[in-house]
């Protein structure tokens, strides 16, 4: 068996992490009906986007994995419906506080911990206050088993704008990459509409890496703050299979060939005619 139904769930989030907890879920049940077999929503889901401010009383919102409300509710859907579902939180582990992610298998098993690579920081974006950069270093992880032995790759937003990211995984043998995601407007400069580059980027990634890619955003407007949802799935080629526009909350799925996918990737050449020895600039610190 090689094909796979993956879905993204596109919605908009209050403060109240239960009601949000009830929203992804619905959100998760309609796309297993659909078929859906790998399920993301978007980044951060437990509330509203709360990087917007510096608030240090916000850091009691963050709990250990084993004790995060988001991932225990998550758990014991996907062991239900027998899913796979990447699942963001905001996670505490002793004195440190990561932007996480929970790889939960369809077992309701957290595979591992995934933390975000890249802390971005500016207005409206101010997660260094909030976020070590991750120490785990990039990760991939085992696709269901309708889908045995394939692996599966998941970058959390700010990573999903770096190539090396994207490269990174791929050479860990992922076959799907997958984008939690929360970002809107620029309260710096309200001219500035980044959503038209934010999917060129990871459609970028798709296209050279000739990998299928699967981005969850959030919508709505939050104390000023508009998210523009465009969350897509594309396929190997960068072609836009599903997708859903600025403001409609909502569910999509594709299912994907990934022994297609497998043959186009090594047609292309871009693995095989990689030069390892001449990108030593690329991880020097200066």
């Amino acid at each position: 068996m090689t094909e796979i139904t993956v879905a993204a769930l596109q919605l908009s989030f209050s403060a109240d992490i239960d009601a949000n907890i009830a929203k992804v879920s619905q959100g998760v049940r309609e796309a297993h009906a659909r078929g859906a077999q790998v399920i993301l929503p978007p980044e951060l889901f437990e509330g509203e986007y709360f990087c917007r401010v510096e608030d240090e009383g916000l850091f009691a919102n963050a709990a250990p994995v084993g004790e995060h409300k988001a991932v225990l509710a998550m758990q014991a859907l996907a062991e239900a419906l027998k899913v796979t579902i990447p699942t963001s939180f905001f996670e505490a582990d002793g004195p440190h506080y990561y932007n996480s992610l929970a790889m939960i298998g369809p077992d309701g098993e957290v595979q591992g911990v995934y933390r975000k690579s890249h802390i971005p920081d500016g207005p409206g974006y101010e997660e260094k206050f909030y976020f070590r950069p991750g120490n785990t270093g990039f990760k991939v992880w085992p696709a269901p088993p309708a889908a045995p032995g394939w692996k599966l790759g998941v970058g959390v937003c700010w990573d999903q704008w770096y190539p090396e990211t994207a490269r990174a995984m791929m050479l860990m043998g992922a076959e799907l990459l997958f984008y939690p995601t929360a970002i809107g407007s620029e309260p710096h400069d309200t001219s500035l509409d980044t959503a038209r580059l934010w999917r060129r980027a990871m459609v970028g990634h798709a296209v050279s890496n000739v990998v299928p890619v699967i981005a969850a955003n959030r919508v709505g407007v939050e104390h000023g703050q508009t998210f523009y949802g465009t969350s897509f799935i594309t396929d190997e080629r960068g072609d836009i299979l599903a997708e859903l526009n600025r403001e409609e909350e909502g569910v999509i799925t594709a299912t994907l060939d990934l022994a297609r996918v497998k043959r186009h990737r090594a047609a292309f050449g871009f693995f095989r005619d990689r030069r390892p020895e001449l990108y030593g600039r690329l991880v020097a610190d200066v």
